[in-house]
């Protein structure tokens, strides 16, 4: 039987590479700025969440929006771009793909920039109903290493990648008595954001049934 689990703190992310940087594009940045916030009007921006970035590496320049009742954070750079959305579930995949659109089309569209590799993942911490959290993660536990002691392991950490694949599972930082699971996938250029979003769901249900957890209803 699947061990009943909350899951209190979560996130989504997803990171767009540009097919080839361009700096040019960033020379006037008020025009991409005015579009997107334009773009971004239905979920309510204000001025004071535009945060232009005009120090570090050139990479990590650009400019940030937020939407902080959504919990919405948009980076744009000359080589990449990141959207983050915190304590997001499934129940509200549709307003955030509806953001994630609106913003990415706006973008485009004044910069003419293309859109190369997509990195998206998903984090979530699991906090157990009725048992400590190592219950979660005993199983994966190097038999050889837990018997180099004699008293139980606390805690446990795992990082397992692929070509285009990362799976990380560890105790949670934030949380008392929870796991911390984060799944990856990279994806084409030409993947859709409703391709991706029906990958990343089939991923944490497969990931579930390894783990032996199931969501509890609130």
């Amino acid at each position: 039987m699947a061990e009943l689990v909350r899951i209190p703190n979560s996130f989504v992310e997803l990171v767009i590479a540009y097919s080839r940087p361009d700096i040019r594009a960033f020379n006037d940045r008020a025009i991409m700025v005015q579009s997107v916030f334009d773009a971004l009007s239905a979920w309510s921006p204000k001025l004071d969440d535009i945060e232009p970035l005009s120090t570090g590496k050139l990479s990590e320049q650009g400019f940030n929006f937020k939407l902080p009742l959504k919990q919405v954070s948009f980076f744009f750079g000359p080589a990449s771009c990141r959207f983050t959305r915190d304590n997001a579930d499934w129940g509200m995949a549709e307003e955030t793909l509806a953001i994630l659109d609106a913003g990415l089309s706006a973008f485009v569209e004044v910069s003419h920039i293309s859109f190369g590799l997509r990195t998206a993942g998903i984090g979530v911490h699991l906090q157990p109903s009725d048992c400590p959290f190592m219950k979660i993660l005993a199983p994966f536990v190097p038999p050889q290493l837990a018997s180099l002691e004699m008293e139980p392991v606390k805690t446990m950490a795992v990082v397992v990648r692929w070509g285009k694949r990362k799976i990380t599972l560890d105790g949670s930082a934030v949380l008392a008595n929870a796991a911390f699971l984060k799944f990856e996938r990279e994806f084409e250029g030409t993947d859709s954001l409703e391709d991706i979003t029906r990958q990343l769901r089939l991923d944490e249900e497969q990931l579930f049934r390894i783990l032996g957890v199931e969501e509890a209803e609130a």
